[in-house]
């Protein structure tokens, strides 16, 4: 895909994306995309990795199939597993050894290794196709569900998927007010205990009058087992950030914090590299879009504890202080 340079205005990102979009509809060629999140790496999807690519060199492929490294599919039982596309075929438990039968006979004579196939435990049969597995077939997936098709370091693949085209909208089309009504109506909430609505948060810290207000996301877990926001940042941090932009734009907020903790590093390194190219790019910093719109988003590295996850114990934390909650009223959105 052309890489994109600096981004000025509103419709710079706006025609960056169609062209993502379209060098996307245009690739011709087969790809293999790796799940190799933390859960992926640690079941040796790596050094799978490294096997198909020497495959593909050996075989004088370049030009037919190319890797895709993504973050987390979603199927960890299944580690490491690979979807080749466009066609969809889910193998799982791929071992180094399989690279060469991976290339050689499902990319150059169009075959399907059985052996490599998920086996569905109520019917015996095989299964080829990821949205056929049951795992898959009755999920609509939306906050993971572009996990398999871009590379988490790649913000042109973010933006060959649509992505940063609601920052255009609410930026070009919206009000902050519009915005919080939009969010409001989308009926998104909390997922913690309280399932407190979004929109309402941020219509609180909109109308709250001060100089200077902060949008921080919690991307820390307590909770043991736990890696949803994991597998978030790890997979698709772009995401996150361009959340993260507009709901500062909605609220009034220069400044944004991401909690992530100390036991992530592949999140803190992929949430770290996409910050860093939102800011070459123009996405975040002074002027965003040529607007008279400033964001800038700091990472605090958090150690863990369970009791952080109550929002006024991390804000402590972000601050340097233990992290203990303090008595509400006031709520953070409000003060």
């Amino acid at each position: 895909m052309r890489k994109i340079k600096k981004i000025k205005t509103i419709k710079d990102l706006e025609q960056s994306i169609q062209s993502q979009i379209q060098a996307r509809k245009s690739e011709k060629k087969s790809v293999l995309t790796v799940s190799a999140g933390t859960c992926g790496q640690a079941r040796g999807s790596l050094k799978v990795i490294k096997s198909l690519e020497k495959a593909i060199k050996e075989q004088n492929l370049e030009d037919k199939v190319k890797i895709k490294v993504t973050g987390c599919h979603g199927f960890c039982e299944a580690e490491p597993n690979i979807i080749v596309q466009p066609v969809n075929i889910f193998y799982q438990k791929v071992q180094p050894k399989d690279a060469k039968d991976i290339t050689s006979e499902t990319i150059i004579n169009n075959k399907v290794i059985d052996q490599l196939l998920f086996t569905d435990l109520a019917t015996g049969k095989k299964v080829s196709n990821e949205n056929n597995i049951p795992f898959y077939k009755k999920q609509k997936r939306i906050i993971l569900g572009d996990n398999t098709l871009i590379d988490p370091t790649d913000m042109d693949d973010y933006l060959s998927i649509g992505g940063y085209r609601s920052l255009v909208k609410a930026l070009s089309d919206m009000t902050q007010e519009e915005i919080i009504e939009t969010v409001k109506q989308s009926g998104l909430r909390g997922r913690g205990g309280a399932g407190f609505p979004t929109g309402y948060k941020w219509e609180f810290a909109r109308k709250t009058k001060s100089d200077t207000k902060y949008i921080i996301c919690n991307a820390d877990e307590g909770d043991p087992g736990a890696y949803m926001d994991r597998s978030l940042l790890e997979g698709n941090p772009h995401r996150v950030l361009e959340g993260m932009i507009i709901g500062a734009f909605a609220i009034g907020a220069g400044e944004g914090y991401i909690y992530a903790r100390d036991e992530y590093p592949l999140a803190v390194e992929h949430i770290s590299l996409a910050i860093s190219k939102a800011e070459e790019m123009g996405l975040l910093g002074k002027n965003i879009l040529g607007t008279d719109f400033d964001f800038e988003v700091q990472i605090v590295k958090g150690a863990g504890a369970f009791v952080c996850g109550e929002e006024t114990a991390l804000i402590a934390s972000v601050e340097g202080r233990v992290g203990e909650p303090r008595q509400r009223p006031p709520f953070p959105a409000v003060k």
